[in-house]
């Protein structure tokens, strides 16, 4: 029997302590050591070649490709802008004198297909400023005649969808964090707040004002954005700046500063310089109020008795106590008018991800939302107030000085049947390292404060999760990556309460490698997380070539393959997907993708395949089978447009045959008809069941005008025995203010029996 000469502590056991050992096991635990240790070293030099075989790719494609330099944008791509003492009339004809002296920048370069050359389609902008607002004019010009592509007239237009013009602001100068504000060729407004290089989050909603005037060949639109809507430093004179242009009819989307293909125009790190003659306004102490008014109809019809009717109001306030910080505030919010989930046919063995829709979890939320990865967050907003109504609620968020930004959010709920009150409390602080990486510390914190179901009914239970993570993104973007640690804290529990991971990303258009790996303990919870399961380590590795033909219909192809596996935390293997295939992309924007899986799956409970309630596979075996699948993305340009996903082959110990898909038809810009439609046939060997699982969503949206809306969204999933009905319809009768009218209904496919409904008017207004 082999032993270690020389006992030392391995790293796993700081969280598998030695007393874990039982006694009858002692004799045998310098061989477990030893096997241990030689499994950890092994993953350990898998994990470094996987990290040197990308950095080898790295060098070797930087010796090959030409890259835009993003220090050099700031220096080359200048736009100055002078104050105007004189009133600006938004009306789209830019008569007003602070245009006719105003600079006009122009020769706006082509990002896709092709990132070579200047746009056909050519834009030029002009900006000015008074003391209360940053103005832009726009000219877009068209080359090709006909319609302009406009899916409906709805506020945060789909940016594929629509013609449009968006300008991305880093007002902080940190290449990370800043705003963008959008208009479409119909004059519908998009704005949102940019986060981790440049991602849009579009639920942050401020008033600003806004014109567009058609002409045959191009059309012009005008901004006036108010200083008190946005976030800066006090006393800068530069910011970094760009424009993007989509243009439908020539399937082409430029920039005014350069931006490489692989990157979305909003990326931060390649933005120009914008130069202002004198530093934006110090404005002081800022606030609006958004009281709203709320009456409910509800009958549970599955209970019995009569249905109740509820009358309630709530507040919102916003407060800006400086420019670059922001205090929001709830108290007794209602979220009646949020958009229900859409269904999806569950054939996971884990809780399903549904993403947050409340408007304030999601308003400056990226901090918190970027606490961990995916499928492994110890902070998903969504567990708060989820069966239980919120009382009031508050976060701050910001920027202090210059290499740190903050956000900390407290929210308190009731009690509701078995579920006791509660208080959820997160706090992130995050530190700018290097040029445009950073590093986090964060503390989630849940807290029972009323009755609950243990022994002392008055007694306070808690759950905390702190972690610190750096967040990795070179000057180019060509790297990213992150690398974290968490650890949870409950009563009780001292060991394995732990997650860790990794990943490198290297991405310079032509090759994409990825290499992830997460660790997690068997007693990581996180009671206000989404973290599916515990107790393995997971490895992601990944690669992906194109090749960009002279074609003109084919803008880029090139083959793929991609592993995801789950291991016990003693590197047992329990999980594996792997995945070769071929992509395809037109110059349209069409997208054709197949591949071929191997999968094996050793289940660690028992478990319905079907989700039906059948004879469940026995925990403790194990399934391998392979399947082959495509998908297909229409061009979203058409007026019908269409997604089709299919697979076939193996799955467990039967055979599944399945496809999903979405067929969208519009009558721009007033009506945007979408069918959702997924079947998957499950057959599996007696006895255990097989199944047609069916998914049927028909949805329809009008746009009457862009402050007038309605959306019906009907969905039967045979696999819940339900049939969800939800009509919504929305007036925005001020800036930022709504009357919504809301309806849901559900109910059996048998016979349409009802189970509950319920109708809610909410009215809101913004005191600004």
């Amino acid at each position: 029997m082999p032993r270690c000469r020389k006992r030392r502590i391995p790293f796993f056991e700081i969280f598998e302590p030695r007393e874990n050992i039982m006694p009858d096991e002692k004799f045998n635990y310098s061989f477990f050591i030893c096997k241990k240790k030689q499994m950890y070293k092994a993953f350990c030099k898998y994990l470094y070649n996987s990290i040197v075989f990308i950095f080898l790719i790295f060098i070797f494609q930087n010796s090959l490709f030409s890259q835009v330099i993003p220090g050099m944008n700031r220096s080359r791509y200048i736009i100055p802008i002078q104050m105007t003492r004189q009133p600006l009339v938004l009306d789209g004809l830019l008569n007003d004198p602070a245009w006719q002296s105003a600079r006009r920048v122009d020769h706006f370069h082509r990002v896709l297909p092709m990132d070579t050359g200047y746009a056909k389609a050519q834009t030029e902008v002009m900006l000015s400023h008074d003391e209360k607002y940053l103005y832009l004019a726009v000219i877009c010009h068209d080359t090709l005649p006909g319609k302009r592509p406009v899916e409906s007239l709805r506020r945060d237009f789909s940016f594929p969808k629509n013609d449009n013009f968006i300008v991305f602001m880093d007002t902080y100068n940190d290449q990370t964090n800043g705003f963008a504000f959008g208009i479409s060729a119909a004059g519908v407004q998009w704005e949102g707040i940019q986060a981790n290089g440049g991602f849009v989050n579009l639920e942050w909603d401020c008033k600003w004002k806004s014109a567009v005037k058609s002409y045959p060949d191009r059309w012009v639109a005008e901004f006036a954005i108010p200083f008190r809507s946005i976030r800066y430093k006090v006393g800068v004179k530069e910011w970094g700046i760009n424009f993007s242009r989509l243009d439908l009819k020539t399937a082409e989307k430029s920039s005014w500063a350069p931006v490489p293909r692989q990157f979305q125009t909003a990326n931060l790190a390649f933005t120009g310089t914008l130069l202002w003659d004198m530093p934006p306004p110090d404005l002081g102490l800022r606030y609006s109020l958004i009281p709203s008014v709320i009456v409910r109809y509800s009958h549970d019809v599955q209970e019995g008795g009569s249905g109740n009717y509820d009358f309630g109001g709530g507040l919102d306030a916003k407060i800006t106590p400086s420019t670059s910080m922001n205090l929001d505030i709830t108290i007794h919010p209602d979220y009646s008018q949020v958009e229900v989930d859409r269904q999806v046919i569950n054939l996971d063995r884990y809780e399903l991800f549904f993403p947050e829709k409340r408007k304030f979890f999601q308003e400056n939320s990226d901090l918190f939302a970027s606490i961990g990865k995916e499928r492994l967050r110890p902070f998903f907003s969504r567990r708060i107030g989820l069966a239980t109504p919120v009382w009031a609620g508050a976060r701050l968020s910001g920027q202090i000085g210059k290499n740190w930004r903050t956000g900390i959010m407290d929210m308190q709920t009731g009690s509701k049947d078995t579920v006791p009150a509660a208080n959820f409390a997160v706090a992130v602080f995050q530190r700018k390292v290097f040029r445009r990486s950073n590093i986090s510390f964060f503390m989630v914190n849940k807290q029972t404060t009323g009755p609950s179901s243990t022994e002392d009914p008055f007694s306070l239970r808690y759950n905390r999760v702190a972690g610190i993570e750096y967040n990795l993104a070179s000057s180019d973007s060509r790297w990213t990556g992150k690398f974290f640690y968490h650890q949870a804290f409950s009563a009780g529990i001292h060991h394995q309460a732990f997650s860790l991971a990794e990943k490198l990303m290297y991405d310079n258009g032509k090759v994409q490698a990825t290499m992830e790996h997460a660790w997690v303990g068997r007693n990581f919870i996180a009671e206000t997380g989404y973290v599916p399961r515990t107790g393995f380590q997971e490895l992601t590795p990944g690669i992906q070539y194109k090749f960009y033909p002279s074609s003109s219909h084919l803008a880029n192809h090139g083959p793929f393959l991609k592993s995801d596996m789950y291991f016990s935390t003693d590197f047992h293997i329990n999980d594996s997907r792997t995945a070769v295939g071929y992509g395809l992309e037109w110059l349209n924007r069409s997208k054709f993708k197949f591949d071929l899986s191997d999968n094996y799956i050793l289940l660690l409970e028992d478990y319905d395949p079907t989700h039906t309630g059948g004879v469940a596979l026995s925990s403790g075996s194990d399934y391998h089978w392979q399947e082959a699948g495509f998908s297909y993305i229409s061009d979203v340009r058409r007026l019908f447009n269409f997604t089709l996903t299919m697979i076939a082959g193996g799955y467990y110990n039967g055979h599944r045959t399945g496809f999903a898909s979405q067929f969208s038809y519009r009558i721009q810009p007033f009506a945007n008809l979408t069918m959702d439609l997924a079947f998957n046939r499950i057959a599996l060997p007696a006895p255990y069941s097989s199944a047609n699982l069916i998914l049927v969503g028909p949805k329809l949206d009008l746009t009457f005008t862009d402050k007038l809306f309605l959306s019906t969204f009907v969905q039967y999933n045979n696999q819940i025995d339900n049939i969800n009905v939800n009509v919504r319809f929305q007036w925005r009768y001020a800036p930022v203010s709504d009357l919504y009218i809301v309806y849901t209904d559900n109910s059996y496919p048998d016979g349409f029996m009802p189970k509950n409904r319920a109708l809610v008017l909410k009215l809101s207004y913004w005191f600004h």
